[in-house]
């Protein structure tokens, strides 16, 4: 119950949802946000592209199709611009929003990769106690989602978060 971490490739994960770390598109793209839209088939870009974009910080909802998942939450991070453009909050509100929705499609169980940390460049060290603390005061008050799983696909990027569940 809780917040947990795991290495791992988040489109092998079961849960209610999983997040996508989109770009503003939602039409796929590299990293991770590739590997779901892979993974989950055409159906997916064919949903995305009814959404017509997404704002950073924002995040829209799909079916999960052929991921183990029975949602994709999408959310643009912010890109790293050296923290003088908002990039905080923005990030703080793609875990927020993402979350929100999860809520309100009653999801119990979350997989969230790490936001922003890969191509948009966002500091992991930055980025990790932002999503950690965001998550934990999340769960406070949910009353559906219950585990919340940072899927980490490598062993820096879940170190980075598990020191930042110990503060």
């Amino acid at each position: 119950m809780g917040l947990t971490c795991m290495l791992g490739d988040i489109t092998n994960v079961k849960a209610d949802a999983i997040v996508n770390a989109a770009n503003t598109s939602l039409l796929g793209g590299g990293g991770v946000d590739g590997a779901i839209h892979r993974a989950a088939g055409p159906e997916l870009l064919e949903e995305c592209r009814a959404l017509h974009g997404c704002r950073t910080g924002e995040a829209k909802i799909t079916k999960g199709y052929r991921l183990l998942a029975h949602y994709v939450i999408h959310t643009p991070g912010p890109i790293w611009h050296g923290g003088n453009q908002n990039e905080a909050d923005l990030l703080k509100n793609s875990y927020y929003n993402s979350l929100q929705l999860a809520e309100q499609y009653q999801c119990k169980t979350v997989a969230f990769p790490s936001i922003s940390t890969g191509v948009y460049r966002y500091p992991l060290g930055l980025a990790a106690p932002i999503a950690v603390n965001t998550i934990t005061e999340f769960l406070k008050t949910s009353h559906y989602v219950q585990d919340v799983i940072m899927v980490c696909f490598d062993s820096v990027t879940k170190q980075a978060y598990e020191d930042a569940m110990m503060v």
